[in-house]
């Protein structure tokens, strides 16, 4: 196969460096802006997330039923999902935890001049309702309509289905079972090829999507969010390295290791701020660097939707940020309620750009606290939105790896840094 004499990672450097500069030149020219933004640069990053988008569903579902049917273990299945499950709600509450304890330490919205303030536009994706109920959560895994689950991207859904396509094509005999598995085999070998191709394409899509974002807001009106924006970076980086450090070390894992394996995924989330666009690749990442690829198959995709380690800890953050700006006092029964509240809001979002907006605006209409002061967050939070969704794709990428050291199915090499 073709490799390009410059390395992917450098692609995707090269076109967010360069997505950044004709957008901040767009920015002081506005003359040129709407042509550029609305004839070349936006279609080019929808291009991008369209493209990845497209592949998720039948990846995951070609992964999952081959993952399950040839794993012959319904129990050991049921092991694996139940544990997954409870390491991502305690990672996740870790998170809107730090969040939390970072947002009272740090206060990123006390001092804040509401009039210096740039209020953005709030576009809430999909119809996110205020509340997610446990029961809902539930209800809603379950497609009433296997076909319109795939054609919505319903990954949860598609998900459901296809652990019972294929606890159901484990039971069939192997004389039916061996050719429906290697047909799903096949179907999964050659949509990673299609990610090889579509990723070729990705450091121009990362140029459009950087450029409008730059183009649009400046950087005159990151000032006065200038505290929100840092405490936001340092929450991430303090989480990285104390929480998702502490969890690799008792499992055996070389964290760093792990992020030079998967760098050009990390960059990719990063610069897009969709973590759905890296997820195919990530998955073949993995199985590389040792992990089961029935483990891969299952715990990614669950993960999608129920790891989202970024979302939550900015949970905690965006929310304490909101109250502070408007000088509501919390206390500590009001954030352990939050807590709660955030724990439920934060399961079944979508891995795409802006739906962090519904669940903040869960999470503030549950504490009674101002739904305005989203507008503020919206004009910058793609700047925020962007180390976040890095941080959901490496604490997926590290769950399987800790599953499986749970599980004892450790790979030799596993752990170990991968170039």
């Amino acid at each position: 196969m073709y490799k390009p004499r410059i390395p992917l990672v450098w692609q995707i450097l090269i076109g967010l460096l360069l997505g950044i500069t004709l957008g901040a030149l767009l920015n002081e020219y506005p003359s040129m802006r709407p042509w550029m933004v609305d004839n070349i640069l936006q279609p080019a990053g929808d291009i991008f997330i369209k493209l990845m988008k497209m592949i998720v569903v039948p990846i995951v579902f070609a992964c999952m039923v081959v993952g399950i049917a040839g794993h012959g273990d319904g129990q050991a299945l049921g092991r694996i999902g139940v544990r997954s499950l409870l390491y991502f709600f305690a990672v996740t509450t870790t998170a809107i935890v730090v969040g939390l304890v970072i947002g009272n330490v740090l206060q990123p919205g006390a001092g804040t001049d509401l009039a210096s303030l740039k209020a953005g536009t709030v576009n809430l994706p999909g119809s996110g309702s205020g509340s997610h109920t446990l029961g809902q959560i539930i209800v809603g895994i379950i497609p009433d309509n296997i076909v319109n689950a795939m054609a919505q991207g319903s990954l949860l859904s598609v998900l459901f289905f296809a652990v019972m396509f294929g606890l159901g094509v484990g039971h069939l005999p192997e004389t039916r079972k061996a050719p429906l598995l290697a047909v799903m085999r096949a179907i999964s070998d050659a949509m990673f090829r299609v990610t090889s191709m579509i990723m070729a394409y990705s450091p121009i899509g990362v140029f459009g999507m950087i450029a409008v974002t730059v183009a649009n807001f400046g950087f005159s009106s990151l000032l006065p969010l200038g505290k929100l924006i840092l405490v936001s970076y340092v929450a991430i980086v303090l989480f990285t390295l104390i929480v998702l450090g502490s969890i690799a070390r008792f499992a055996g894992i070389n964290l760093f290791g792990l992020m030079r394996h998967i760098r050009d995924e990390l960059l990719l989330a990063f610069s897009s701020a969709s973590s759905a666009a890296v997820m195919p690749q990530l998955m073949k990442k993995l199985e590389s660097y040792g992990a089961p690829p029935s483990l891969v198959s299952f715990v990614v995709p669950v993960g999608y939707s129920f790891n989202l380690d970024g979302a939550s800890l900015f949970l905690g953050i965006g929310t304490l940020f909101v109250a502070q700006l408007y000088g509501i006092e919390l206390s500590l029964s009001d954030q352990a309620l939050l807590v709660v509240t955030m724990v439920l809001t934060s399961k079944g979002a979508a891995g795409v750009p802006g739906f962090m907006f519904v669940i903040l605006s869960a999470t503030l209409a549950s504490a009674g606290l101002p739904l305005e002061g989203i507008a503020f967050i919206a004009g910058v939070y793609r700047l925020m939105e962007m180390p976040t969704t890095a941080l959901n794709v490496l604490g997926n990428a590290l769950a399987p790896l800790v599953i499986a050291h749970w599980e004892n199915q450790r790979s030799g090499h596993m752990g170990q840094s991968a170039s």
